[in-house]
């Protein structure tokens, strides 16, 4: 198989959740460590950091990598689901994996795989670790998919986890409380291995702390510690026990959000300085000024044009709404575009009513089989009084705004990560 017969074989041929949902997910290890056990146990190969969460966790992992980046470490980098390619989720140095490697690893194992039956999930997280160790990274950071405890990563042995945030998000696989979806997450953590967490209230810290008294994992909360003074040209200070450790720091993540993840992303530096790494507060400051050139990040509160004003996101369940609502809502404009569509797994009426009742809306769906219809869409819609028009594609929704927007407008793209993806040359 060429390059292009291997992808369509591990999207035909192996479940994937990203298009068909609750039915790729499998609810235990085995295949993960049986594909690992025949290539070698690759996993054991090299050193990671692991890192689960609601939201943040992607960005959070290419924040990181950018530093081990700027600190001159060969870095891989384990993130889900990609956006344009296949290649997006696998890469060292920000290096997409060649297509050579993808068709090798699928050709030598074609057999195996038929055999076992894996998730689309699975295999790829294997070929990541074989080919991790096969190009001798110094240290890989891997980003769960799904969950933690059961995820097909869950096999590795970290330096550190890390778990971002718990909202609800995957009910319907990972429990409907913050409790049960905290205990999923909180599955990643190790005996002795250190976790560092986010931001997270009370009743689901209860549940991680409870997780990594159980293992003897010291548990850092790196929120409280940390303040960060923004200016209005959106420079930082960060801030450690009333004393600035950065100053002027100037993120090219330009998510409000993305905020709340640097205090974690901080800790988890911290912690790998006390196991032997070299990272200066230099590298840091310039890791974190240029995560998407060093790392390839796309569709997190990205700019796509400035006039009009134009920004796509792929916060897609209520806590990521939320927070995309929030920061549209401080620019001024003369009117607000919103192209948006969803899945058809999410509490669809919790994220309406967060959205803006004054914008328009252009409506639709991306290709995939969860996609919510626009029909249906649209008829949610207007019960909480959202106005707007129905379109067949995400390229004619985004066409159409465009041609509606003057110049004093805004436009944004989200709802859901494969609206995102639709966006062409994005």
């Amino acid at each position: 198989m060429n390059y292009k017969e291997a992808l369509d074989f591990l999207y035909n041929r192996l479940p994937m959740y990203q298009r068909i949902g609750a039915k790729a997910f499998k609810k235990d290890l085995g295949n993960t460590i049986e594909l690992s056990r025949i290539t070698g146990d690759p996993h054991t190969q090299f050193k990671s950091i692991h890192i689960a969460g609601t939201n943040g966790k992607g960005s959070s992992a290419h924040a990181i990598a950018s530093i081990l980046q700027e600190a001159g470490y060969k870095t891989g980098l384990y993130t889900s689901p990609h956006l344009k390619s296949y290649r997006e989720r696998i890469r060292i140095n920000g290096e997409m994996i060649s297509e050579d490697f993808v068709a090798g690893f699928v050709n030598n194992y074609e057999n195996k795989i038929l055999e076992i039956s894996p998730s689309f999930f699975e295999i790829t997280v294997v070929m990541a670790f074989e080919y991790f160790a096969k190009e001798k990274v110094d240290i890989a950071v891997i980003e769960t998919g799904l969950g933690g405890r059961l995820d097909s990563t869950n096999i590795i042995q970290p330096l550190v986890s890390l778990i971002t945030t718990i909202g609800k998000d995957h009910e319907d696989l990972l429990g409907n409380t913050l409790e049960l979806i905290a205990f999923e997450k909180a599955g990643i953590i190790k005996e002795g291995i250190p976790v560092v967490i986010g931001e997270i209230i009370n009743e689901p810290k209860k549940v991680i702390k409870q997780q990594a008294e159980l293992l003897n994992a010291r548990l850092n909360e790196s929120n409280g510690d940390w303040e960060i003074a923004i200016d209005e040209e959106g420079l930082c200070d960060l801030i450690f026990k009333n004393t600035t450790v950065y100053e002027s720091v100037k993120p090219d993540l330009r998510g409000e959000y993305f905020l709340k993840n640097i205090p974690p992303v901080l800790e988890v530096i911290k912690e790998l300085n006390e196991v032997g790494f070299d990272i200066t507060s230099n590298e840091v400051k310039n890791g974190l000024e240029k995560i998407c050139n060093n790392t390839g990040l796309k569709g997190r509160w990205q700019q796509l044009s400035d006039v009009p004003l134009t920004i796509c996101d792929i916060g897609h369940n209520e806590d990521g709404i939320s927070l995309v609502v929030s920061q549209l809502q401080k620019i001024k404009y003369r009117k607000l575009h919103v192209v948006f569509g969803t899945v058809n797994d999410k509490m669809i009426e919790n994220i309406m009513a967060l959205l803006i009742k004054d914008a328009y809306y252009y409506f639709c769906a991306a290709k995939v089989p969860r996609a919510l219809p626009v029909a249906e869409l649209y008829e949610i819609a207007t019960k909480f009084g959202l106005k707007g028009k129905q379109f067949n594609s995400v390229t004619e929704a985004l066409q159409n705004a465009r041609n509606n927007a003057q110049s004093d407008d805004v436009i944004f793209i989200g709802g859901s990560t494969f609206v995102v993806a639709e966006i062409e040359n994005l």
